[in-house]
């Protein structure tokens, strides 16, 4: 939200605006209009913004914190051999014969537990599934808790997660969330380029006070940050409600949808739709076999076992790293054979679906671990930090009790058509593709029109280019 002083209100009478000065520069009259843009944006999105990044940055801190939180669930004291998978499954089974099993994830290492994941359990909300916690070493169950989502996150990460993402609200919530991504790059790209057409001495901080220093921390700031905001944004609307159903027909429309291994039993189908659910593990040749069968394909841990959802489907197993390197190769096993019938390599995916991947995992900090955790909390922290400092000077544009005079409006006026029309066109793609972004800027523009008519029409200023 980096602005600059103005003389003006918009409510101060004075004479029709001059016309713009011939061999002015694009930018001269663009400057004025992306100003309006940044301060208008910041002040009406921060409250959004505010939100994601506080529940952003709790949610990045929560890889952490489950750990220490399900410690007892999670791990085990290390012992000499790990039983076969098919015993910790009945072990799970017996402490919990209701329900269906939807997937197994064996220890992924020393001293972890297993995980039998069952759906169908009374009070377990029907989108998640309950994960049984079993020993390898003894096949004794150390607990349960209620699962979320491909990453395993348990209730801790899951409520901040849903917290983060709708604000606990469901689907209509979800629209605040891709609010927020759908106008923080339009205000980290507006408030980049604003500082760096600033002068050099205008820039500087040191020995700097009251709102130019609060300016130059601002835009200091945010000129470090802005790039991680631009992805943060990318990433978040492309599991978004509305931008991200666009971007996924642009997938489709490309050939670069994720691929998924063939469930088909006892057939080399090619890559379809990866199979579900099924009652029990126990089908044809059994778990033990069928691991075995995946780690001769070279599927090392940590892996996911899905068991047939029907007598035609196959065994499904795929490795679950979302940490680098990326593992997701993926096999079906005939749970009559137990020969593998498909595989799918992660490298095999188009270049689209590879980056997809990458984005999301960098996003939710599971791509590089703890580092990637305590960039997002930073990048969460700087926001927190460019709102208030924004709003600050927006205080500080206040003369007495004035609170935060406004930009003033008209700066579109001042744009020449053969760069105004090029970048309408631009604005109609991208409402189109970003509703949530679209939308809103045609209101703002339609409310600025309308509003800088009235002005007019009462002979004030609606736009001062002293203030640019």
């Amino acid at each position: 939200m980096t602005t600059t002083p103005t003389p003006t209100t918009d409510d101060a009478p004075s004479p029709p605006a001059p016309a713009p000065a011939q061999g002015r520069g694009a930018w001269s009259t663009l400057r004025p209009l992306v100003l309006r843009l940044h301060f208008y944006a910041g002040v009406l999105v921060a409250p959004f913004l505010l939100v994601a990044a506080l529940t952003g940055l709790l949610y990045a801190a929560s890889f952490q914190a489950e750990k220490i939180v399900y410690d007892h669930e999670l791990t085990v004291p290390v012992g000499d051999r790990e039983l076969p998978v098919s015993e910790q499954v009945a072990a799970a089974r017996a402490a919990h014969p209701d329900g269906e099993i939807t997937a197994v994830r064996p220890s992924p290492e020393p001293g972890a537990t297993t995980r039998v994941l069952l759906s169908g359990i009374p009070g377990v909300d029907p989108g998640h599934t309950l994960a049984v916690f079993v020993d390898p070493y003894t096949a004794k169950v150390r607990g349960e808790l209620e699962q979320y989502g491909s990453t395993g996150a348990l209730p801790l990460r899951t409520w901040i997660d849903e917290f983060h993402r709708d604000l606990h609200l469901g689907e209509p919530g979800r629209l605040y969330s891709e609010f927020a991504a759908s106008w923080l790059w339009v205000i980290a790209c507006g408030g980049l380029v604003l500082w760096f057409s600033r002068r050099r001495t205008q820039r500087k901080l040191r020995g700097t006070t009251g709102r130019r220093r609060t300016l130059g921390l601002h835009g200091g700031v945010g000129a470090w940050v802005a790039l991680g905001f631009v992805f943060l944004s990318a990433t978040g609307l492309t599991w978004s409600a509305y931008a991200g159903a666009h971007i996924g027909d642009l997938r489709t429309a490309l050939g670069q949808e994720t691929p998924a291994v063939s469930a088909a039993a006892g057939e080399h189908a090619g890559h379809g739709t990866a199979g579900g659910t099924g009652g029990d593990a126990a089908h044809g040749v059994g778990l033990d076999r069928v691991l075995a069968a995946a780690r001769a394909e070279g599927l090392d841990n940590p892996v996911e076992i899905v068991p047939p959802t029907d007598e035609g489907s196959a065994y499904v197993v795929q490795q679950i790293q979302r940490s680098w390197p990326t593992k997701q190769d993926a096999v079906a096993v005939d749970p009559a054979t137990g020969q593998v019938t498909d595989v799918l390599r992660f490298e095999d995916f188009p270049v689209l679906a590879k980056l997809t991947r990458w984005g999301i995992d960098l996003h939710t900090g599971s791509l590089f671990g703890l580092v990637n955790q305590i960039a997002l909390m930073l990048l969460a922290l700087s926001l927190i930090l460019l709102i208030f400092w924004g709003y600050r000077m927006w205080w500080q544009r206040g003369r007495g009790s004035a609170f935060g005079r406004p930009i003033p409006r008209g700066a579109w006026q001042q744009v020449p058509p053969q760069v105004l029309v090029p970048l309408l066109a631009l604005v109609a793609v991208l409402g189109y593709f970003v509703p949530l972004l679209g939308i809103p800027l045609a209101a703002f523009l339609a409310v600025d029109i309308v509003l800088g008519e009235i002005a007019h029409r009462r002979g004030r200023r609606t736009y001062d280019p002293a203030s640019g």
